[in-house]
């Protein structure tokens, strides 16, 4: 690879990403051969709003892959030394990275606002005379190729004009393509193609004119905090969807055995749940998040880099969340494997001797599997703000990675200054309620399609 300039480097959560996109393709495949399941996901699909939030869903999916595809470049040979050795560089880059060209990169003093040519705050500066003076700076990386600072807005509309062109030219293509295979098709195709528009003309727009503003200004430490912003969406999406995953099937055991078997069984799992939902959610998770660093100061050989260290923190904290979170749903599977079990055509399955395990796996799972993914959908949007709420009081994701509750635990000083610092606030909330939104929309819609006892379906939203 020192050939090609690059070590590719495969971190634990890079792993399990693309572990799920290959869970999430054998899926949808062997759908085809589930005729009901294929009715009712068509029934999810062929709305407007099914086919608009999916999209959206896969977009921040699609980013965070771009995001997991890691290397470190090599570094030049050291000057006036020969060697055939190649050494890379410590810091971990990734493809998403590369896409946003060098959006993160480009650092200044501190603080600076949307769009600002200057810093927020004064700083000690020579006038041009040996004189020390306090005034506003210059940023380093907006607006260095205005003549005239006064012509600003008048260069942002003219960069804009100039990006949307890029990007309108870019989504004809990807959409000529989709609309080639997907002409036939029954399903509203032409929602997504304007979501997907919409997403590439913006990040677009959003990359060309990095190169000249800030668009979301600074924060304290210079870094750009639209690249903060998108940088969190890996993040986000991995925490969700892993803490979900390892939730799911702890819920779904102990709750089908429970409502199935009844007697002692039924009593354990009982007190498990219970037990569980008495201690305050907040406080397990923290006192367990707050073990594993010291696990990893016994283990330094375990983590080369610094970028390992931060990754196996945030894979604990998946998996801490999801062993913390299963009691809810547990209750629910419980109560629905009970008023199951008590239906005629499993009262007849075990008058002619069928095994649990067939029983199980034909009568109880089948019909509760509307619940496992209602709550799949729903949890995934809980645990995506959780984590927003452990990094709020210090004890979520590390630092060094891009995170909505880091940038939300950073900004909770920022709104007391007069004036007030803003951006960094909204740029994180601004992604992270686009996702939530569109997972909690999802799942209304998978709710009524799969849901026996939902007869509203919305054919047409």
């Amino acid at each position: 690879m020192g050939e090609l300039g690059f070590k590719p480097v495969l971190l634990w959560s890079d792993a399990l990403v693309f572990l799920l996109v290959i869970v999430l393709i054998t899926f949808f495949y062997r759908l085809r051969n589930d005729p009901q399941s294929r009715d009712r996901w068509s029934q999810v699909f062929s709305s407007r709003l099914g086919m608009i939030t999916f999209t959206v869903i896969m977009v921040y999916v699609g980013i965070a892959l771009l995001d997991s595809l890691h290397f470190r470049q090599a570094l030049p040979p050291p000057e006036g030394v020969q060697t055939n050795e190649v050494f890379y560089d410590n810091k971990v880059t990734s493809v998403l990275d590369v896409m946003l060209d060098g959006m993160g990169d480009r650092f200044e003093r501190t603080y600076s606002a949307p769009f600002a040519l200057k810093s927020f705050e004064k700083s000690n500066m020579s006038d041009g005379q040996g004189n020390m003076v306090r005034d506003y700076d210059w940023l380093n990386h907006a607006g260095q190729h205005l003549a005239d600072p006064s012509g600003k807005w008048l260069d942002v509309l003219r960069l804009s004009a100039i990006a949307l062109m890029w990007g309108l030219a870019l989504s004809a293509v990807v959409v000529g393509l989709q609309w080639a295979l997907l002409r036939g098709s029954v399903y509203p195709w032409y929602a997504s193609w304007a979501v997907q528009t919409a997403v590439i003309c913006f990040m677009v727009w959003l990359v060309y004119i990095s190169h000249y503003y800030h668009v979301l200004g600074t924060d304290q430490g210079g870094t750009d905090v639209a690249f903060q912003s998108i940088k969190g969406i890996r993040t986000g999406v991995l925490l969700g969807t892993l803490s979900t995953l390892v939730m799911l099937p702890i819920a779904d055991t102990l709750g089908v055995s429970a409502g199935y078997f009844k007697g002692w069984v039924d009593d354990v799992v009982q007190y498990l749940y219970t037990t569980l939902s008495s201690i305050p959610g907040s406080l397990l998770i923290a006192a367990s998040v707050l073990l594993f660093p010291v696990y990893i100061d016994l283990n330094p050989d375990f983590f080369s880099i610094g970028m390992e260290k931060a990754d196996a923190r945030f894979i604990a904290l998946c998996f801490i969340l999801g062993l913390t979170s299963w009691s809810s749903l547990c209750r629910l599977i419980r109560a629905e494997t009970l008023k199951i079990s008590q239906l005629g055509y499993v009262q007849a399955a075990h008058a002619f001797g069928v095994s649990h395990s067939r029983i199980l796996g034909r009568h109880i799972l089948p019909n509760v599997v509307h619940i496992i993914l209602i709550t799949f959908v729903l949890d995934f949007s809980a645990l995506v703000l959780a984590e927003a709420v452990l990094s709020y009081i210090g004890v979520g994701i590390d630092p060094s990675m891009g995170s909505w509750g880091n940038m939300i635990n950073g900004a909770r000083s920022e709104l007391s200054r007069e004036p007030a610092v803003w951006w960094t606030l909204t740029g994180a909330f601004f992604f992270m309620f686009i996702l939530v939104l569109a997972a909690n929309l999802f799942s209304d819609l998978v709710r009524d399609a799969f849901d026996p006892r939902s007869n509203s379906g919305r054919s047409e939203t």
